[in-house]
């Protein structure tokens, strides 16, 4: 009996066109899951601290797939605190914006901020700004001017709520939206460091209430 031979295989469109195959990523391969598992990395040891046989552990990237998807290590650290920073940004942007009152919607920011905060598999994670990004804003422009456009855009968001208030009768006519907005990110800030120095969340929430009875007076709480 003779034996017939198995057709050769169909040549893909590369080997077609005469182009070497390519050695490309691992199929399993997401980009915002890496992203992701760099920002926990550099939140929790920060930039310096941080090596890039680290990084590929915690993403399952080499070296060359980490430059090829993000760059250099201060790129990926750029692209996670931008990462960081939206996230962040898009958890209150409904607390914020939607109508309540000021107290409870102070309370509403206040609790998304320690959830973000408080949250990690090893422990509170605290914040990205506060933890890392603020040292590395010292030597490098790009970084500082992430920091300060971040810490600009909390104040005038907390602003925006107070002058609300204020227009609704919520707070006296005497009040000063901008200055009780620096005194909310300010407690925000200080939450951020302490939660990651570990103190109870419920030691948290009553810095937490003792500064929103500041900011809008004690006779309005219900």
């Amino acid at each position: 009996m003779v034996q017939k031979s198995k057709p050769p295989a169909a040549a893909t469109a590369p080997e077609r066109r005469g182009e070497p195959k390519r050695r490309g990523r691992p199929r399993g391969y997401e980009p915002d899951v890496a992203l992701g598992k760099a920002l926990d990395l550099f939140r929790r040891q920060g930039f310096a601290a941080t090596s890039l046989d680290d990084l590929s552990e915690a993403t399952g990237m080499n070296r060359p797939s980490l430059y090829g998807a993000f760059g250099d290590k201060r790129e990926l650290y750029i692209k996670s605190y931008q990462r960081y920073r939206d996230d962040a940004r898009a958890s209150m942007a409904e607390i914020f914006r939607e109508e309540m009152p000021v107290r409870q919607r102070l309370e509403g920011i206040f609790a998304c901020a320690l959830n973000i905060y408080l949250s990690g598999e090893t422990g509170p994670r605290g914040c990205f700004t506060v933890v890392t990004a603020a040292s590395e804003a010292v030597g490098d422009p790009e970084i500082r001017a992430m920091v300060l456009e971040g810490l600009t855009d909390l104040d005038k968001a907390f602003a925006n709520c107070f002058r609300r208030a204020r227009e609704k009768g919520e707070l006296p006519e005497s009040a000063d939206p901008v200055v009780l907005a620096q005194l909310a990110s300010a407690t925000v800030h200080s939450i951020a460091i302490r939660s990651r120095a570990r103190v109870s969340r419920k030691e948290l929430e009553a810095i937490v209430n003792g500064a929103i009875d500041v900011m809008v007076g004690a006779k309005l709480k219900p």
